[in-house]
């Protein structure tokens, strides 16, 4: 997978309007013939590609292990609706900074989170529970969000519906210092807990009488995916599907019992560098949204993924 990943990483600066050849890309990387085209244009968006695409993989892999189900990743249960109408919110209301996306973005997803967390909370908490009432409000976040755009100035209106495609045309580095920042905190912090989130996978009572303090360490995996998710939408628009089927096709992968978050973060970079790179060539040379690609694959997997539990219902 780390393989893939990296190839895939050359075939994206490689490609674009001209070809630039294998031995050209490495020459800009290190220096010896710069190329603007390679270093300030394709460089970032391949980075980001991997960066958001492991983000997303892990945020799913998050709320995979929280809710012990498939179908748990935060644009079905409606997390990226909501980080999407923080966005809004700072678009139409404030005069939309990306300081303020940004923050629109994470309080949005977190206030969502909280109100499926709590209306989900009957005398214990229910994976399930969760999954459903989450798809319910994800429904209701996204037609909220509709009547925001509707409301909103023609330019703001055609800039929001734009933006929420999901893109990652026009990444330039002065986008991606914070969000790699913020990233890569989240990560480190999950990473450190990723043994008590696989000892909680396998049962509440396996956890507790291993040590684990399961309250806040579904605290900690709520707030470190919502920022993962939050942070990714925040930068590139709510892009669907990769936190959904990165986690699944991962595990499958590594063979592993639970959902590992390694397998998924490796799988999310794959699958959105995979499908930026198929949004460039598909119709070429108009370049569709990434998050249009990512929802036609991820429609796809969805219908599979839903038919398969129907079935082992």
């Amino acid at each position: 997978m780390t393989v893939l990943m990296l190839g895939l990483g050359l075939l994206g600066l490689c490609y674009g309007t001209s070809w630039s050849t294998p031995g050209e890309v490495f020459a800009s990387l290190t220096g010896t013939d710069r190329s603007v085209v390679i270093s300030d244009w394709r460089l970032p968006r391949v980075l980001a590609g991997l960066v958001f695409g492991a983000a997303l993989g892990v945020a799913g892999a998050i709320f995979q292990n929280l809710t012990r189900n498939p179908l748990g990743s935060p644009d079905v249960i409606g997390l990226d609706a909501g980080a999407y109408t923080g966005a809004l919110f700072a678009l139409t209301v404030l005069s939309g900074t990306s300081a303020q996306l940004a923050t629109g973005s994470v309080v949005g997803g977190l206030i969502i989170a909280a109100v499926i967390y709590l209306l989900s909370f009957d005398r214990g908490f229910s994976g399930l529970r969760l999954v459903v009432i989450g798809i319910a409000v994800n429904a209701m976040v996204t037609a909220i969000n509709s009547w925001i755009v509707l409301r909103a100035d023609l330019e703001v209106a055609i800039a929001a519906v734009g933006w929420s495609a999901g893109s990652l045309a026009g990444v330039g580095w002065e986008d991606l210092g914070i969000p790699f920042t913020v990233i890569a905190v989240l990560l480190a912090l999950m990473a450190s807990r990723a043994h008590a989130m696989h000892q909680a996978s396998l049962g509440d009572a396996i956890a507790v009488t291993t040590g684990v303090g399961l309250g806040r360490l579904r605290l900690l995996m709520v707030l470190v995916g919502v920022g993962c998710t939050a942070t990714v939408t925040a930068v590139a628009g709510p892009i669907a599907f990769i936190a959904l089927a990165a986690p699944q096709i991962g595990r499958r992968l590594a063979g592993a019992a639970g959902v590992p978050l390694l397998p998924a973060a490796l799988t999310g970079a794959v699958l959105l560098q995979g499908a930026d790179l198929v949004a460039q060539m598909l119709l070429a040379p108009v370049a569709l949204p990434v998050g249009v690609v990512s929802t036609a694959i991820g429609g796809c997997y969805l219908i599979w993924l839903l038919s398969k539990e129907v079935a082992r219902a």
